[in-house]
């Protein structure tokens, strides 16, 4: 009886959480509201980029040398055993200087209660990967963090990130800037048709 009780607990913490960030992102922009938010998002980029290399100086080398980055400002919210975030971000071809406005939301399993706001930074070392997180979307997944966490910690140039995908690094920066442990499940990134 407890089992069920837990269950539908579970399943109704996920249908809010599910349902208010999708209900956040329905609403129509104005053109001056969708201007407004992509200076947001350009002002977010530049203000994480500079937390990162305040904490990890190398990852400005990486970064430039990169064919590509992301950067994200995402917001989580945990209610029992069930959890979500919602963000937007930009990606940046570093040749074009173009940038893509981005969407993302992610499950995050495992018992908690509270709210989490956090930074991501992707680095694309080639352009096929960075072009297909930009076209196609992305998903990481659980097997890609459990590897990612494997490989934290080698040191080097990019000291600090984690590979999460072949020609993909990863940051993952607390809100005051400080480079904290990867956390991210089962989340999905994508092409924000409105603000594009």
């Amino acid at each position: 009886m407890k089992t069920k009780k837990v269950l539908k607990c579970t399943a109704t913490s996920l249908f809010l959480i599910v349902f208010a960030f999708g209900c956040a992102g329905t609403k129509t922009k104005s053109q001056s509201e969708k201007d407004v938010a992509r200076d947001d998002l350009r002002t977010m980029t530049a203000q994480t980029l500079d937390q990162l290399y305040q904490k990890e100086p190398a990852a400005k080398d990486a970064v430039a040398g990169a064919a590509g980055y992301a950067v994200f400002s995402d917001f989580g919210i945990k209610v029992g055993l069930m959890g979500g975030a919602h963000g937007k971000g930009m990606a940046v071809n570093n040749t074009t200087k173009q940038g893509t406005f981005m969407d993302m939301v992610e499950l995050q399993p495992g018992l908690g209660v509270g709210a989490e706001k956090y930074h991501i930074v992707f680095i694309f070392e080639n352009p096929e990967a960075f072009n297909k997180f930009v076209t196609s979307g992305w998903e990481l997944g659980a097997n890609a963090m459990a590897a990612a966490k494997d490989d934290k910690g080698k040191g080097g140039g990019d000291a600090g990130a984690v590979t999460v995908s072949d020609g993909v690094k990863m940051y993952q920066l607390s809100d005051t800037g400080a480079i904290v442990g990867v956390s991210i499940t089962g989340a999905k990134y994508y092409k924000d048709d409105d603000l594009n």
